[in-house]
C-alpha cells in the first residue's frame, strides 16, 4: 500500500536520496524545498509521484499551510522525515545570537513545527528526525550551534515518542560524515584525517543513510521507538 511521505529539505543531498528511496517504493512523496526549486521539480520530472512543495520549515504559518495542503490533497500523512538543516561553521567568538538562533530555528524549531502540525493528519505511522553524531559525541567547536541543534533534536525525538505513542513511532538517525556536495568542498587533508577516525575508512554515501531511514519506516522496524540509530561507519 502506498504511503504518503513528507521529506523536508528533499531537493538535494541526503534529503533527495531519502525521497528517492521512498519514490522507488512507489510511495507518494512531498518533496519539500525552500530555495532549490529547480532541483525539486527535476525530481518530479523523474518520478510522477513526487510532489514539490515550497516551505520554510522555520516559519510556522508556512508549515501549517504545507500540512493543510497535504491534508487537502491526500487526506492523511503516513511518514514525516525531518531532514532540512543548515550549518554555519565559523570561529566561536564570531558567532552571534542572531546566527545561533538561525541554526536553531531551522534545525530544531523546524522539526518541532512540522511534527506539531503533521501528526494531526497521521492516524498512525512514523516520524524520523535526522540528527547527527555531532549531537552525541563528535564535537566541532566551529559548529557548536549545529551540534547543539542536533543534540536538541535527539531530546525532541524521545519526548515526541512518548507524546505520540502508541500509534506514531518517532525515531532519530544520527549519521556521521556523508559524501554530500557540501562536504566535497572540505579540505582534502581534513577529510583524510576524519576518514582515519572511521573504522571503514571512508565517508558514507547518501543512499546508505537513506536506506536506514526507509527501514525504520517499515513494519520490520515496528518495535523500534524513541531510539537514535547511529550510522557512522564505526566512528572512533
Amino acid at each position: 500500500m502506498k504511503k504518503v511521505v513528507l521529506v523536508t529539505g528533499a531537493s538535494r543531498g541526503l534529503g533527495k536520496s531519502i525521497a528517492e528511496v521512498f519514490l522507488e517504493n512507489d510511495d507518494i512523496v512531498y518533496v519539500n524545498y525552500k530555495e532549490s526549486q529547480k532541483e525539486a521539480y527535476d525530481l518530479a520530472k523523474t518520478y510522477e509521484q513526487a510532489i514539490p512543495i515550497k516551505c520554510d520549515v522555520s516559519n510556522e504559518s508556512e508549515v501549517e499551510n504545507m500540512i493543510n495542503k497535504i491534508k487537502k490533497e491526500q487526506g492523511h500523512l503516513d511518514v514525516i522525515i525531518n531532514n532540512a538543516a543548515i550549518s554555519d561553521d565559523t570561529l566561536v567568538d564570531s558567532k552571534t545570537k542572531e546566527s545561533f538562533n538561525k541554526i536553531l530555528n531551522v534545525n530544531l524549531i523546524g522539526p518541532f513545527l512540522v511534527c506539531k502540525y503533521g501528526h494531526k493528519i497521521m492516524d498512525k505511522g512514523c516520524i524520523i528526525n535526522i540528527s547527527s553524531t555531532n549531537g552525541m559525541d563528535t564535537y566541532y567547536p566551529y559548529s557548536l550551534d549545529y551540534d547543539a541543534s542536533k543534540a536538541g533534536l535527539i531530546s525532541l525525538t524521545k519526548n515526541l515518542a512518548v507524546e505520540y505513542a502508541p500509534n506514531i513511532r518517532v525515531n532519530a538517525v544520527a549519521p556521521g560524515w556523508i559524501n554530500t556536495s557540501m562536504n566535497k568542498e572540505l579540505d582534502e587533508d581534513f577529510k583524510r584525517q576524519e576518514c582515519e577516525k572511521i573504522l571503514l575508512n571512508r565517508f558514507a554515501e547518501p543512499i546508505e543513510i537513506a536506506k536506514v531511514v526507509f527501514f525504520l519506516c517499515t513494519e520490520d522496524a515496528g518495535f523500534i521507538n524513541g531510539s537514535t540509530v547511529r550510522v557512522d561507519g564505526g566512528q572512533k
